[in-house]
């Protein structure tokens, strides 16, 4: 695919390809019609020939070339499918135009201290475990930094005291960082308030501006409660202390939290399905430890 790519990528070869397209030339005429030398023509046939795209056969005296048209489909469809991806609903992409609608709205209305104040941000999850465990995923740091980011980021650094007066550090980086800086994406800094195991949590955190001070302080509480065979997660978030600063955090709340949230789903899916297995196997192994005792 990729030396398909690089040849399609100069435009007299992408001519040579439409020329093509419409019926098979040999190199004289393919030189002629596209206004080229015929040793540069044959050079841009030949790298078109290894790409795959084209063949050609000797007729007497002349070269033929003809187009292939799977390896221009195959790429066709490879394209569908990367914008196919880009542009599903609820994708990165919706996500993005979305994120920027509400960044662009945010920054116009903080322009005093307070702003947001008492703005509340409220999120539902029904996940697939019992309490204990879910529990277990909010307060134990070694389980919140799987899942205690938005997709884009990941943890770097965390303290979750779970009990009353406890510290609450998160620190986060980029996710993918090709160009090796590493360098810290956020920092939020709080205290644990309520500690109810298996049933209530509620902690208060600060996004830290880059001058080192609180950009707002969000209340955090979060209920759980028996749903059948797993768990009902109502989380609530409300804001205090907004400054002016901190539109560009306020905006991603409501994204980026509740990404996080599916990303504590997804991996309560997946330690499911991983205990599931582990079960099944353990059941074989004592049908074949039974049948081998008859």
């Amino acid at each position: 695919m990729e030396e398909l790519l690089g040849a399609l990528a100069d435009p007299a070869r992408w001519r040579l390809v439409a020329l093509l397209a419409e019926r098979p030339r040999p190199v004289g005429v393919l030189a002629e019609l596209a206004g080229a030398r015929q040793p540069q023509t044959t050079k841009h046939l030949q790298t078109l020939e290894r790409a795959g795209v084209v063949t050609s056969q000797r007729t007497g005296q002349r070269r033929v070339y003809a187009l292939r048209p799977g390896p221009l489909r195959d790429l066709a469809a490879a394209l569908g499918r990367i914008a196919d991806d880009a542009d599903r609903p609820g994708g990165a992409l919706e996500t993005f135009h979305r994120y920027g609608a509400g960044l662009g709205a945010e920054r116009l209305a903080a322009r005093e201290a307070g702003w947001a104040d008492g703005r509340t941000f409220s999120f539902a999850r029904s996940l697939p475990r019992p309490p204990e465990l879910v529990w277990r995923h909010l307060t134990e740091p070694s389980l919140l930094a799987g899942w205690w980011a938005p997709q884009d980021l990941r943890v770097s650094a965390l303290v979750f005291e779970a009990r009353p007066g406890g510290r609450v550090v998160l620190e986060y980086r980029d996710a993918e960082d090709p160009g090796g800086s590493d360098a810290v994406a956020g920092r939020a800094e709080g205290v644990v308030e309520e500690v109810r195991p298996g049933e209530r949590l509620r902690y208060r955190s600060s996004p830290v501006l880059p001058n080192g001070e609180p950009a707002f302080t969000a209340h955090v509480d979060l209920g759980l409660r028996s749903d059948g065979a797993g768990t009902g997660l109502d989380a609530r978030l409300r804001i205090t202390g907004s400054t002016v600063e901190s539109a560009d955090f306020v905006a991603g709340i409501e994204i980026g939290f509740g990404q996080s949230l599916d990303k504590l789903a997804a991996v309560l899916a997946a330690a499911s399905t991983n205990d599931t297995e582990h079960d099944t196997e353990h059941d074989t192994e004592h049908d074949d430890d039974t049948r081998s005792t008859r």
